[in-house]
């Protein structure tokens, strides 16, 4: 088919498809001649089999960005950063400075004076060859991911609990089969609003609908009850479920035995959240507690859903792990209409955290300090297993290291840390430390500001490659447009920068194809095993869920239905006793901060807040209050506030509703600078998933004359 061309872009077909770009429900598009937006216009997919037919305002407006004025199209150089021009310089010099720069800080300094940082929104090829180029051409440890911030408590939880991390243990269309479905601290209606369909179907069905967030959302707004919880309270809540359950003796008997391990523990721990001491740590009615918890376990199936609301906290993993064993100890998962989903955020932050920018994993899901996982991987990537580096520390870990002077120079790819990081002073510091940054990016974002390189990279509608979405289906997604200027494909930019380092031996490719099958390859007999996937299957079947160890296997759906996967089979239960956050509030700060999404916006808005028709309706962040919070300050009308934590303060427009749990403060994080909430934000790490604590940090709120 002959390529379709128009003002200032090429479609690669008379017809091209693609895939969303923003969240991680990644449902399918067409884009076709128009003329808005350079000639081009996007529809939604009739044929993808999640989300047919629809697509949001984020991905009707996802061509936007694409075509931008702002957009990078050639490499660009500056030996200071932030001082001077941008000079444009050829791919060949970039290449080669970069590649004589990192050489001469490795002979100094040691290999693991280069850091790498990628992303979620990244195709599985990039993510791959990402991680390989860390540990193969730099031969570094230091690699990890904004999907960090992401799902790391959500999936630290599943492998404790199931002994494997997929983000959903059941497919979208099993949620209309549920009768009772729990939603704790997740706004789907903003974040995924294609997923909605599926819960008002259950609806219209007779499910009963739980939601669970300090906000009156538009979810919340399809619920039959509404928990307005205050966060950090999480576990103290769900252990009065337990205990209703457990003291009406409403749990499932014979799964905990035949299925779980750990019962008598959770039994322990929950034994003193009585419903009456719960309602007076939440301020939750007794009888609120009381049904919430016996329609859930008397409903014949049930479902439950988290998001970062709960996870993204110092106890995120210990709050997943209680809202798990919800679905366990009434036996909901495994079973049509049952099972436990992690609702990812990220376009790819499933994928991109299986196949190897984790600091501590190699490409499906295997452990880089199991010698036998060395061992497989090194021999198809055809080094010695001694030649691997050991695991590295978590992204915001990684950033401390740049600011400690351990690490020198790092490539970041795919995201902007600095926007997204918490306490981002310190990110900001760090950066202007590194005697190398380079970022590659469509755009200057706040990140690529300290660059000394800023390479142009591809966009979704560019890049071809398969995703995974939220179910844990992988797909392809077709190339739908050709690169402009001098942009290169990122995996091209991978290979080509590990082969002026001398390594391009290891990253000889025909094409993406050629990547994938590796990456397949590498992945046999791992957790996440894509080895029997290929483009071809892919193509036909219109996506595969994994794991899926052979060509004629049909992929795994539904997980669990006959064993979980630690050795014995069974899940593990575990009893939690409720911990106090980092930054407990006070009489100096007596509110919770906590932040989150908007639905016009996605992630740190560099996109999003270069898309006209997206930007006009959230040009700036608004801060969420309580009537009565306003009152005690003295609020007039078009007034704004202060907002002042351990460090720092910053001021906002204001909105006083009703909707919002009295002591909570919330601020959206999509933007940089004097608006970038993340400023304010703890630090503060989780013990096993190392994902900092965004949803709560102690502040104090003032009114600003």
């Amino acid at each position: 088919m002959g390529a379709l061309k128009t003002d200032l872009v090429t479609l690669s077909d008379e017809q091209p498809s693609s895939h969303c770009c923003f969240c991680s429900m990644q449902c399918g598009l067409e884009i076709l001649p128009s003329e808005k937006t350079e000639g081009l216009t996007i529809k939604p997919s009739a044929n993808f089999p999640v989300a047919t037919g629809r697509l949001c305002q984020k991905g009707l407006n996802a061509l936007e960005h694409v075509v931008h004025s702002e957009r990078i199209l050639e490499p660009l150089h500056r030996e200071a950063a932030r001082v001077g021009q941008w000079q444009t310089v050829s791919w060949a010099h970039a290449y080669s400075d970069i590649a004589k720069r990192i050489t001469a800080l490795q002979a100094e300094h040691g290999r693991d004076a280069i850091g790498v940082y990628g992303g979620g929104s990244l195709t599985n090829e990039v993510s791959y060859l990402l991680g390989k180029f860390t540990r193969v051409a730099l031969r570094s440890k230091y690699i990890d991911y904004n999907g960090r911030y992401c799902m790391s408590s959500a999936a630290a939880a599943s492998n404790k609990a199931f002994g494997i991390d997929r983000g959903m243990t059941m497919p979208l269309s099993e949620i209309p089969n549920a009768k009772y479905i729990i939603l704790a601290g997740t706004n789907i209606a903003e974040c995924q609003p294609t997923m909605m369909p599926y819960l008002l179907e259950a609806k219209k069905k007779g499910a009963v609908i739980v939601t669970i967030d300090p906000r009156n959302t538009m979810t919340s707004k399809t619920a039959d009850i509404h928990v307005r919880l205050q966060p950090g309270f999480d576990s103290v809540f769900i252990n009065g479920l337990l205990h209703v359950m457990i003291e009406e003796n409403l749990v499932d008997h014979k799964f905990i035995q035949s299925r779980t391990s750990g019962f008598e523990q959770v039994k322990e721990a929950v034994k003193s959240f009585t419903p009456a001491r719960v309602e007076y740590l939440t301020g939750v009615l007794e009888a609120v507690i009381r049904t919430i918890a016996r329609g859930f376990a008397k409903a014949e199936r049930g479902i439950v859903l988290t998001a970062r609301g709960l996870e993204q906290q110092v106890n995120g993993v210990e709050n997943t792990l209680n809202y798990i064993n919800l679905a366990l100890l009434t036996g909901k998962i495994g079973r049509s209409g049952c099972g436990y989903g992690a609702v990812t955020g990220q376009a790819n932050g499933q994928g991109g955290r299986e196949h190897g920018q984790k600091a501590d994993q190699l490409p499906g899901y295997r452990l880089i300090e199991d010698p036998a996982a060395r061992e497989h991987v090194a021999k198809i990537w055809g080094i010695d297993p001694s030649e691997l580096p050991g695991k590295g520390v978590s992204a915001y870990e990684l950033l401390q290291k740049i600011d400690e002077g351990e690490i020198k120079a790092l490539i970041v790819l795919g995201s902007n840390p600095l926007v997204s990081s918490p306490n981002n002073k310190m990110v900001e510091r760090a950066l202007q430390k590194l005697d190398l940054l380079v970022v590659v990016d469509m755009f200057e974002t706040e990140t690529a500001r300290y660059a000394h390189y800023l390479l142009p990279g591809s966009s979704f509608a560019e890049a071809e490659g398969t995703m995974t979405n939220l179910e844990g289906r992988v797909f392809h997604r077709r190339k739908a447009m050709e690169l402009p200027g001098s942009c290169k494909l990122d995996y091209h930019i991978i290979s080509e920068l590990a082969d002026a380092l001398g390594r391009g031996t290891y990253f000889q490719y025909a094409g993406i194809e050629d990547v994938f099958r590796e990456l397949a390859a590498a992945t046999a007999g791992g957790k996440a095993d894509y080895s029997g996937i290929t483009y071809e299957r892919l193509q036909k079947e219109k996506g595969i869920f994994w794991p899926c160890g052979s060509i004629d296997h049909p992929g795994t759906p539904q997980l669990f239905q006959d064993r979980f996967h630690h050795a014995d089979g069974k899940a593990l239960i575990f009893g939690i006793q409720p911990k106090m956050p980092a930054e407990p509030i006070d009489n100096d700060f007596p509110f919770v901060l906590t932040t989150g999404r908007l639905a016009n916006h996605y992630l740190s808005g560099a996109q999003t807040r270069r898309t006209e028709a997206l930007n006009k309706k959230a040009p700036v962040p608004v801060a969420e209050i309580h009537p009565s919070l306003a009152q005690r300050i003295g609020l007039s009308v078009e007034q704004k506030i202060r907002i002042t934590s351990r460090r720092g303060s910053l001021v906002f427009q204001v909105k006083v509703t009703e909707g919002i749990q009295p002591r909570t403060v919330f601020v959206p994080f999509h933007w940089g600078d004097e608006h970038s909430i993340n400023v304010l934000t703890n630090d503060a790490l989780d013990p096993t998933s190392r994902m900092p604590e965004f949803k709560i940090c102690a502040v104090k709120v003032e009114r600003v004359e």
